[in-house]
């Protein structure tokens, strides 16, 4: 891999590549020193003026996911060096980042990840149609062929393949489609964090990057939303140079690529992932020192805004005055004829999808806190409420269980309005209204913790049910207000997103060239904080924005989607839960007898290790019923290479060849515990566990080592048969009280059920026994062995009258001459045999 880098990155190739980066780069330096300014007075004159507005009903936790992490477990990865698959363990921590290790030992060590994944940009496949699909756009003019193998063959049937246009690709695979499921609703959760990476407190360098970045845009002709505008702010520039920087470099490289098609598009692929990681390291080194040269400035720039505040405004407004005589007139023409009448059909493609996302979220809080009532209505203790409310303090961040919310949003179409106002994809939409569902509601579970620890304190003697029943009745008014808000300002700034790129991109032609003279009417003082490109924007925005709002408050008027109007503003409603947020966060388990676990011995005194011991995990690790689990010294076997699996069986037996454990050479005392644990396992109640599909008919590796044992334990009854034939010669009347009592213990039930559900045990009836051996058992024989266990459960030995105690001695007398003659035979036939 790394001659193929070498060979097509060759150092003119690599001077190309920091020439673009650097004229880009300047370009945008120069716009964000613009903006940066304009950003800084803008934030000193909201701060000064104020801003109206409803106020937030419910509390909002300063860092939700303290000492936890998101998910951790083992799955199969396709590795590009040896183009092998391998058990890794994967662990996300609060970074949403994730940490891949060669097994669970290395990372309960301390050592460092074999690799990290920065989800910025990058989208979760489940299929390998969809994945190809999406290949074969990378090297235009390269189609695969109907048929053609592909140079990635799935070690199973349910991969997880992380795409991204410009990085490299990460191929994971699991063993059943529960589990594929859960790993992709954490890797999609992982991508809608990392995507929403530009921080909303920073009310100065968030919007004069966001407009250096957009105004970069507009000047090559770029009006409308961009997909790639995802992660930190060195990607988010890294994916602007290579909008433009990758098709140059594939049209000189491509030609070069030799091999079939699929070796072309993977050999692609990597040389993308090199250019993209030589542009993202120089993006990031020169975004600092832009940052760095405006942060140093800064003081100088607020010092002149304080003083001459007044004047500034003033002259804005004046050079405002005469851009909105050019603009506006044009601008309201371009909103009649090309806006209005599409503002509601927008609005209600964005309303329906968004108040059922929202309302899942309300009716999934409602559940889990009925649920925990439900549980403590019996035994309402405090140390069973630590439990539950540690597992609802994490809801917002439980993946999985948020996923039926994220599903609603998942619906959301704008076909037939994208080509028009140049939306590039409604992703862009989607993932932010799935943030806001998860801010709300972890508002809405930090806000009923803090009223019911308030409760708990003050009320010791009264029902905990009831309090729970209150403070969510309370939390749910204060949720549907929050909710309507934020809704609302959701639309507003959706359409928004939609509508002011069309219509700069409509009006710039002709009023562009006009802006430059209106720079004069500005002070030279005054002329940093106030620029004639961001008023022609603002004159705009201003024009539609009376539109939105009069659409917005018509749909709260209507009610259709649960929608507060814009009259009721509860403002300072509840004073005493405001002071409730400025409280530590609660542990619950500590608090309420949970506890802190003991440290091992062998890290005691390392802190790392006792800080990674405490951090809890948000979503419950995955169990598969039926396989045995991944060991983590065992976490590197090997899977068949690409070239051994056959194409006309994809459904390759994971489970058999990846994850087959020595199990035969388990100790004899361990045997029944091992069939125990490994047939008749049951899955957790809290719904961790994932059930294997029923109609599987692939044998797995436990199959045969629990056949396996099987054997073993009948060669041992058998044994112990013989033993007792020699020993009940003397006594058939002990040896046949013996043989009542494990009949007594053991439910009637046929040999399928038998081995289906009940544990595997040494000592088993004499029906089971029978089957074993090959008897015949018929129906009548059956009826007999039920009627015999039935009458011995309902009734006591003292209470059986004498009939019914001689009828049993006889019939199991006849039974045991039976077993005696055949125990005879089989003994005679292994004497002969030896």
């Amino acid at each position: 891999m790394g001659d193929l880098i070498s060979t097509h990155l060759d150092e003119g190739r690599r001077e190309i590549i920091t020439a673009r980066t650097g004229e880009l780069m300047g370009e945008y330096g120069r716009l964000y020193e613009q903006q940066y300014a304009v950003a800084l007075f803008n934030k000193m004159r909201f701060d000064i003026e104020g801003g109206g507005g409803p106020q937030n009903q419910l509390l909002h936790r300063k860092v939700p996911l303290k000492n936890k992490s998101i998910f951790s477990g083992a799955l199969f990865q396709y590795l590009e060096e040896n183009k092998k698959w391998r058990n890794r363990f994967l662990f996300i921590p609060d970074s949403y980042n994730i940490n891949y290790y060669e097994n669970k030992q290395a990372h309960d060590r301390g050592l460092h990840p074999k690799g990290t994944i920065n989800c910025a940009g990058y989208r979760v496949l489940t299929s390998m149609e969809e994945y190809l699909e999406l290949l074969n756009t990378s090297l235009p003019g390269v189609k695969a062929k109907v048929g053609s193998s592909p140079f990635l063959k799935c070690a199973t049937q349910f991969p997880l393949i992380l795409w991204h246009p410009y990085a490299r690709h990460y191929y994971f695979c699991v063993v059943t489609e529960k589990e594929q499921q859960k790993w992709s609703a954490v890797f999609q959760d992982c991508v809608r964090h990392t995507n929403n990476g530009l921080p909303e407190e920073c009310k100065v360098q968030t919007p004069a990057f966001t407009d250096a970045v957009r105004l970069y845009r507009q000047a090559h002709a770029h009006y409308g939303t961009w997909e790639m505008m995802c992660g930190t702010p060195p990607q988010i520039l890294a994916n602007l140079v290579m909008e433009t920087l990758l098709p140059e470099m594939r049209d000189l490289i491509t030609p070069k690529l030799k091999g079939k098609m699929h070796e072309r598009q993977r050999n692609w692929m990597l040389i993308s992932d090199a250019v993209y990681g030589l542009v993202q390291s120089q993006t990031q080194a020169q975004y600092e020192a832009v940052v760095q040269s405006c942060e140093a400035g800064r003081p100088p720039l607020e010092t002149t805004i304080r003083t001459d505040m007044d004047q500034i405004i003033t002259s804005k407004e004046h050079v405002t005055g005469k851009i909105k005589a050019l603009v506006l007139r044009k601008a309201e023409k371009l909103l009649m004829v090309s806006i209005q009448p599409y503002i509601s059909s927008i609005l209600d493609a964005l309303m329906e999808p968004t108040s059922r996302g929202f309302f899942e979220v309300r009716d999934l809080f409602f559940r889990e806190l009925v649920d925990m009532s439900k549980n403590l209505l019996n035994d309402g203790n405090k140390e069973k409420l630590g439990e539950h409310m540690e597992k609802i303090s994490m809801l917002a961040f439980h993946p999985v269980k948020m996923q039926s919310c994220y599903e609603k949003m998942e619906t959301l179409s704008l076909e037939g309005l994208q080509q028009r106002f140049d939306v590039s994809s409604p992703s862009v939409f989607v993932q932010r209204a799935q943030i806001l569902m998860r801010e709300q509601m972890d508002d809405a579970v930090y806000t009923f913790e803090q009223l019911l620890h308030q409760s708990l304190e003050g009320q010791e003697g009264e029902d905990l049910c009831k309090n729970i029943q209150r403070c969510q009745d309370r939390v749910i008014k204060k949720f549907d207000y929050d909710s309507s808000t934020v809704r609302k300002k959701f639309f507003r700034e959706a359409l928004l997103q939609i509508f002011i790129p069309y219509m700069l991109k409509q009006l710039s032609p002709s009023c562009s060239p006009e802006l430059p003279r209106f720079q004069e009417l500005i002070f030279e003082d005054f002329s940093r904080f106030i620029l004639v490109e961001n008023i022609f924007e603002e004159v705009v925005l201003h024009t539609v924005m009376k539109d939105i709002m009069m659409a917005v408050k018509e749909a709260a008027v209507q009610r259709r989607h649960n929608l507060y109007r814009d009259s009721i503003v509860l403002t300072n409603s509840d004073p005493n839960l405001l002071l409730l947020g400025e409280n530590p966060p609660i542990d619950w388990a500590e608090e309420y007898g949970g506890g802190q676990e003991e440290d091992d011995g062998e890290n005691a005194g390392d802190p790392e290790a006792q800080k990674r011991r405490r951090m809890k995990q948000v979503v419950s690790m995955i169990q598969i019923e039926g396989n045995a689990p991944v060991l983590p010294n065992e976490s590197c076997l090997e899977v068949p290479a690409v070239g051994n699996i056959p194409e006309e069986e994809p459904e390759v037996r994971s489970d058999a060849s990846l994850s087959q454990k020595p199990e035969k050479q388990v100790p004899n005392g361990t045997k029944e515990d091992m069939n125990k644990n490994a047939v008749n396992e049951k899955p957790p109640t809290n719904g961790s566990a994932i059930k294997e599909e029923e109609g599987t008919t692939e044998k797995s590796a436990v199959d045969t080592a629990i056949q396996e044992i099987d054997d073993a334990v009948q060669e041992e009854e058998h044994k112990l048969r013989t033993q007792k034939t020699a020993e009940s010669s003397s006594s058939k009347e002990e040896t046949a009280a013996e043989e009542v009592k494990p009949t007594s213990d053991c439910e009637p039930i046929n040999q399928a059920d038998a081995n289906k559900d009940a544990p595997l045990s040494t000592e088993e009836t004499p029906l089971d026994s029978a089957g074993r051996e090959g008897e015949a058992v018929t129906p009548s024989d059956q009826q007999e062995n039920h009627t015999t266990v039935s009458t011995q459960d309902s009734s006591s030995p003292s209470q059986q009258s004498p009939a019914n105690e001689a009828a049993e001695e006889e019939h199991q007398s006849e039974k045991e001459e039976c077993n005696d003659s055949e125990t005879g035979e089989d003994t005679g036939k292994g004497e002969s045999a030896q």
